[in-house]
């Protein structure tokens, strides 16, 4: 290729990048804040952690994130100890890029339905998350699915982390408590090696993905192959054409699992992968992406800054 050619080439891919769509804000649902230097200290992440064991609160994150376009965050209870719930609403009282609060209330215990009441007189309090041996071991328990209409009832969501066996306890729990919004965490899994096994959660993942209730958190992309971690959305392509078929444009949400991404890569990166893969979706799958479909999923409300 000649200069003149060089030089109309890269004009070209210029004006491709910038024509490439916006979202017209970025909400990240899924955040870890803590301090492990508070005097009751924390009880994740541990010292041997020392990329995660900082201290962790909205002014570090919004250094990172408002020059990204990211305009508020819903914060992800990783602490088991209850009234961290409460140290996490206390401390989005004063920072308004957090929109909400996914809490760590344990269904199927004493008091769960007492505990839910008291947490969303605070309209930041958007559900709960629960790891996929509860919600396997609850499937079969009274209570615990008691609990969980209480919460359906409640207008909350229950947010679901856990490896692809569970996929077929949602199944099963969204039948029990049709209403229930369920938001799968940091999708896409790498599904099982056995083949028996990776049928049954292939199959299990499409029956959720056929339930306008239950909603893809894409917060899983990025790999380490041989020491390094591709930046390039069509390394990760086939992963996230999956995902997109099975859940479809109105229910895929954005979330970066942010500080724990940084294991991976920075933020940006994080973000750069899937700002392309969805770019090349349109305005639409970009806005709904980024924020809208969080606001079905979670029901956020808007904060005055």
């Amino acid at each position: 290729m000649n200069r003149r050619g060089f030089l109309a080439s890269a004009s070209g891919l210029a004006a491709v990048a910038a024509e490439e769509p916006k979202p017209s804000r970025i909400i990240d649902v899924h955040t870890h804040f803590y301090d492990p230097h508070r005097p009751q200290g924390v009880p994740w992440p541990g010292k041997k952690e020392p990329v995660l064991y900082q201290t962790t609160l909205p002014d570090r994150y919004r250094k990172i994130v408002e020059p990204l376009g990211v305009t508020g965050t819903i914060v992800v209870e990783a602490s088991p100890w209850l009234e961290d719930n409460q140290w996490v609403l206390d401390i989005a009282r004063d920072n308004p890029i957090i929109v909400g609060l996914v809490g760590h209330v344990e269904a199927g215990k004493p008091d769960f339905k007492k505990n839910i009441d008291r947490f969303r007189k605070n309209r930041l309090f958007l559900g709960i998350r629960l790891g996929g041996g509860p919600v396997s071991a609850g499937v079969g328990n009274p209570a615990f699915v008691d609990d969980i209409k209480h919460l359906a009832k409640a207008n909350l969501e229950l947010d679901a982390l856990g490896d692809p066996t569970m996929f077929a306890s949602l199944v099963r729990l969204s039948d029990q408590v049709p209403k229930l919004r369920i938001v799968i965490n940091h999708l896409p899994w790498d599904m099982p090696k056995e083949e028996a096994k990776r049928a049954e959660a292939q199959q299990a993942l499409r029956e959720l993905g056929k339930r306008p209730q239950v909603y893809a958190k894409v917060s899983g992309v990025l790999r380490r192959i041989y020491g390094r971690v591709p930046d390039d959305a069509d390394f990760y392509r086939a992963s996230l054409d999956e995902i997109w078929e099975i859940f479809g444009i109105d229910r895929v949400i954005y979330a970066s699992n942010w500080p724990v991404s940084d294991l991976m890569a920075p933020y940006a990166t994080v973000l750069k992968v899937v700002r392309e893969y969805f770019a090349a979706k349109g305005k639409e799958a970009v806005e709904k992406y980024f924020w809208k479909n969080s606001v079905a999923a979670y029901r956020w409300t808007e904060r005055k800054g």
